[in-house]
């Protein structure tokens, strides 16, 4: 019996053996459809290479492409579980041709697989074909020689396919299996066909019109292939079983979760084990892909999934979280063929276990609070919407469980009460969120996301994406376009561009539509919506359009290197300073980082370059950097530091890098960074490149500000400063390594010449060193001069040096330099009862225009505009010494 691993690989390597590449499966978040919430089919990554917008080196093309189906117009969770064929994840098999090959050859690739690879008997199989698809119909007739009877022509869109109201569609036919008439039902096209009888294995779609908005239709320049087949359902067949939960695969994960309920797998909670096989699949693969729960678009049906799964493993009797105990058992199964799963497994096993542990928390007590409110109620009837509200708004209690768990009892849930209570708490929230003063436009983005719901970021993963645009903003208002030369704020569905937060600033870009392009200067955000604010430099940009979004790579690329190393410089200021250095705000840029962080003196030059070489250890070492998703709580109980400034909600994302040597990381050791971070980060540790530390300041009291460099930034700072180091070298005419001798040298030398100088100065300016006759004023000698080419700071020792000569009287000295006039004043320590010294250097800059000087009764001195009134100022001096005398 083949496996469901050897069915996908008997199907690939069959397409492989007949010219068609093997592509790899796309993520389950779509990157070119931004109306599809996930990947729900083969065809949805070959889009635009079926509309022409895109070529590759390849025409043919196979894949098994993972998809899910639980969320929009393609949602089967409520089925899950009950029936034999509904899953929220399947693996869709499928061949494709791009212009290359069409029915003559799909058909027959099609049979030859069945019949001969799988070994299905051909008496076994029908096919179904459009009842104008003469064609098909004859192929199949020379290919497998069905008869008429076995060739069953439907009138219904059933076998038409469409891309949409618009452009390719084409005839589909149909590959069906007879279970045999010991099953009920009837082919398709009857009266019974929604039996178990016929079962659909097998779609080949062929593209070969484009459809107008008129309803007219004309044959597309390049006619392709897309086809289907559910991996699952073709396993059930070939493994002789009629229900897909029978597989091996499936199995293995329904005993999983038996084990580990002690619960049988075929016993009255057989439903709830094949529910959890199925959901453990579809969370596990979103997560690996970068969906996190959340209340908001994927994370919100994501959370959804998991707590469904969760409830059938409370119903179950399980007490303690049981699916992140079932992830080994999904990777042995199949993350050989998606290796995805295997890397992630850790961050998949960890958002598991905190999302059951807090929701059984939610559940026991939401359990009880709504026995306490049905206790109220008259037997039979509904549960109020104000009171299942209530579970929502105070307990987190999620509107879709409370039905759930009504639907046992036989109950429901007052829906449109509920959305009246939803309505007044929106509006009153929306009136305290305009009146906050955050933004002058405020109103707006509240009102855009209570319509549009948060923009989904994809720009952990992705730096191009589609997206659809939602909005458009100018001025405060929504406009429905903007054209060539217009500023716009422009909001979409879905966006790869980071919105400026936590220090690092937003991303810019290109947004591309059929009619337009626009660039992007910036993203912010506001209530949860991502704004691109861009000018529209081509065309005209409308509101409705799809659109390609397309983030600064080298930008991003320079961004992700600086926010990392900021979070390697603040583990390595901890262990160099001490456990008291916190964040106190940062900037991640392209061009350079800044880290403001608590300390109360400069970093000596010994502790810089001990913190520099530390974050190059680290970035030489060139581990992974990972995240996980946590509780706050936890996080901070595991290590993790917080952003200074930033909020945080019930999860947070968790970024670790680094690992401390000889700890043994992989087998559990210590990660060197460990940080609570929204933003986007290198994939290791070496894509940081270098890092260069230029300055260390102060910020603010007891605040210290250090500025660096990475990668080709820090590089060329490098080589700048060893340029000027040359430049220096060959000024001096010395080797490298002698310049600091040599410049050393000639400081000491400079400062000698400095104070010969100053000595040559004060002599000068006391008349060469001869003695100088100083005037008597009614009993007080003054020496009042003027001088030129002194400095304010050596007037201080040249008045004490005057004083000292004339042992008993009062110095007054006015000097100009550099364009600033000084003027200093000294009295002797027998006359300062008398005569202070502050008084005679205010008499003096007074007379020259200033405003006065300080200093003590034996010292003083001020500042003054200019000397030009000279005379006057030593005029007013000896008018106050006599007054004082």
């Amino acid at each position: 019996m083949p496996s469901l691993n050897d069915i996908r690989s008997t199907f690939l390597n069959f397409f492989e053996r007949n010219g068609h590449r093997v592509v790899e499966s796309s993520p389950l978040v779509p990157r070119n459809d931004p109306t599809l919430m996930f990947t729900n089919s083969g065809m949805v990554q070959f889009k635009n290479l079926f509309t022409g917008v895109e070529t590759r080196d390849y025409k043919r093309a196979t894949t098994s492409q993972k998809c899910v189906r639980a969320g929009g117009k393609h949602n089967d969770l409520d089925n899950v579980g009950y029936t034999a064929r509904h899953h929220t994840f399947f693996e869709m098999l499928g061949n494709f041709s791009f212009g290359d090959y069409f029915k003559s050859e799909a058909i027959p690739f099609a049979w030859e697989l069945l019949t001969k690879d799988f070994g299905i008997p051909k008496d076994k199989l029908l096919v179904t074909v459009y009842h104008t698809d003469d064609e098909a119909a004859n192929i199949w007739k020379k290919v497998a020689g069905l008869t008429d009877d076995r060739i069953i022509r439907i009138p219904t869109d059933d076998n038409f396919w469409r891309m949409g109201p618009t452009g390719p569609c084409g005839p589909c036919t149909e590959i069906f299996y007879d279970h045999g008439d010991q099953i009920w039902g009837g082919p398709p096209g009857s009266a019974d066909e929604d039996g178990d009888r016929f079962i659909e294995i097998w779609n080949l779609v062929f593209m070969q019109n484009e459809q107008f908005e008129d309803g007219s239709m004309r044959a597309l320049d390049m006619q392709s292939i897309d086809t289907g087949m559910g991996l699952e359902r073709i396993g059930a067949l070939l493994q002789g079983k009629h229900d897909n939960y029978d597989t091996d695969l499936m199995r293995s994960l329904i005993e999983a979760s038996a084990h580990a309920t002690s619960a049988d797998p075929d016993g009255p909670g057989k439903v709830h084990h094949r529910v959890i096989a199925d959901h453990l699949r579809s969370t596990s693969f979103l997560i690996a892909d970068g969906v996190m729960p959340s209340n908001e678009g994927r994370g919100y049906v994501l959370r959804r999934i998991m707590r469904r799964a969760m409830r059938h493993a409370h119903m179950l009797g399980a007490k303690d979280p049981v699916m992140y105990r079932l992830v080994p058992a999904l990777v042995r199964q199949m993350g050989a063929a998606y290796p995805e799963l295997g890397r992630a497994q850790a961050l998949i096993e960890e958002t598991l276990k905190l999302e059951e542990t807090r929701f059984k928390q939610t559940l026991d007590r939401g359990l009880r609070l709504l026995d306490d409110e049905l206790t109220r109620l008259p037997e039979g009837a509904n549960l109020p919407g104000e009171a299942a509200f209530k579970l929502y708004d105070t307990y987190g209690f999620p509107l879709d469980l409370t039905q759930d768990a009504l639907r046992e009892k036989g109950r429901a849930v007052d829906v449109a009460g509920f959305d009246v209570a939803m309505a007044e708490q929106k509006a009153k929230a929306r009136a305290a969120w305009a009146g906050s003063g955050e933004t002058k436009d405020a109103a707006i983005w509240f009102d855009i996301a209570e319509e549009h719901g948060a923009t989904e970021f994809l720009g952990y993963d992705t730096e191009i994406s589609e997206g659809q645009i939602l909005t458009l903003v100018q001025e405060g208002a929504a406009v429905e376009s903007a054209g060539e030369g217009q500023q716009v704020q422009i909001v979409v569905n879905q966006t790869p561009f980071y919105g400026e937060s936590g220090g690092q600033v937003g991303d810019t870009g290109l947004i591309k539509t059929e009619s337009g392009a626009a660039r992007v200067t910036d993203t912010k955000k506001a209530n949860g919506v991502f704004i691109h604010v861009a000018e529209v430099t081509l065309g005209t940009i409308s509101r409705g359009q799809g659109a390609q979004l397309s983030v600064d790579h080298d930008r991003r690329s320079a961004i992700r290197a600086n926010h990392s190393a900021t979070h390697l410089l603040h583990e390595a200021l901890r262990r160099a300073l001490g456990e008291h250095v916190a964040q106190r705000g940062s900037l991640n840029a392209p061009d350079r980082l800044r880290f403001d962080f608590s300390h109360g003196k400069a970093l000596t030059a010994g502790e810089i370059a001990q913190v520099e070489r530390e974050v190059n250890d680290f970035i030489r070492q060139n581990t992974p950097v990972e995240t996980r998703i946590m509780t706050p709580d936890d996080a901070r109980a595991l290590g993790a530091q917080a952003l200074f400034g930033e909020k945080y909600g019930d999860e947070v994302r968790v970024v670790s890098m680094g690992e401390l040597e000889g700890s043994g990381k992989g087998t559990g050791g210590q990660t060197y960074s460990l940080e609570l971070c929204g933003g986007t980060h290198v994939g290791r540790t070496g894509d940081i490149g270098m890092f260069a530390l230029t300055t260390e300041t102060a910020s603010a009291a007891g605040i210290r500000r250090i500025e660096a460099l990475t990668g080709q930034a820090a590089m060329d700072e490098l080589r700048r400063v060893d340029g000027e180091l040359s430049e220096i070298a060959g000024i001096l005419k010395a080797q490298s390594g002698d310049v600091v001798n040599k410049v050393r040298a000639l400081a000491e030398e400079r400062k000698a010449l400095a104070n010969e100088v100053a000595q040559l100065k004060r002599q000068l300016a006391m008349g060469g060193g001869s003695d100088e006759k100083p005037k008597d004023i009614n009993g007080i000698k003054l020496i009042a001069r003027r001088v030129d080419g002194v400095s304010g700071k050596e007037l201080g020792p040249l008045v004490d040096e005057m004083k000292a000569r004339l042992g008993s009287g009062a110095v007054v000295v006015l000097a100009e330099a550099e364009g600033k006039a000084t003027v200093a004043a000294g009295v002797t320590p027998d006359l300062t009862d008398r005569l202070s010294a502050v008084e005679l250097v205010q008499a003096a800059t007074f007379a020259l225009g200033g405003k006065g000087g300080g200093g003590r009764p034996d010292r003083a001195q001020g500042g003054a505009p200019s000397l030009a009134a000279a005379d006057q100022a030593i005029a007013a001096v000896e008018t106050l010494i006599g007054e004082k005398a």
